[in-house]
């Protein structure tokens, strides 16, 4: 009974974060140091030049999606949309290997940098409710034990 409850607790803490990476930043950061010459160079009032760095380090920081035992949380730069897995008829997958949430009403919602790749991590956090299409998670037995390799020995 106790195991039981730690399983449904441990489902319920898993979670995946799929955003940007921060190392992005580094990009922007250079971006500004390319601005500045320009921004207070002989022309005056340029320094509104520094909006696009502004807006780009906004865009990479807020912009992620969140998949949770409860549904997908997708932020953008601005806004928010929590979508339970109730709510989702499945995942559609782009020409290229961009993931969108289908709804029932069969909207599609484009899922900030969640990829082809990620989609075993959705099957595995969603507990169910999303299966892995590519099969990497089937292996994986109810107890979060996997099975034995194939063509691993057996002991004889």
């Amino acid at each position: 009974m106790a195991e039981e409850k730690q399983r449904e607790q441990a489902n319920e803490d898993r979670k995946a974060v799929f955003k940007i990476p921060n190392t992005a930043l580094l990009a922007i950061a250079f971006l500004v140091v390319c601005v500045t010459p320009v921004a207070f160079g002989d022309v005056p009032y340029l320094q509104w030049l520094y909006l696009f760095p502004i807006a780009l380090a906004v865009f990479v920081i807020r912009t992620r999606t969140t998949a949770t035992a409860k549904g997908l949380e997708v932020r953008t730069m601005f806004g928010r949309r929590d979508l339970p897995w109730a709510s989702l008829k499945g995942l559609a997958i782009t020409d290229k290997a961009k993931v969108r949430a289908v709804l029932k009403d069969e909207t599609k919602i484009a899922l900030p940098a969640v990829r082809t790749r990620h989609l075993p991590v959705i099957s595995l956090v969603s507990a169910g409710h999303m299966a892995d299409p590519s099969g990497l998670t089937d292996d994986v037995g109810k107890a979060g034990e996997k099975a034995p390799e194939k063509g691993a020995d057996s002991g004889e």
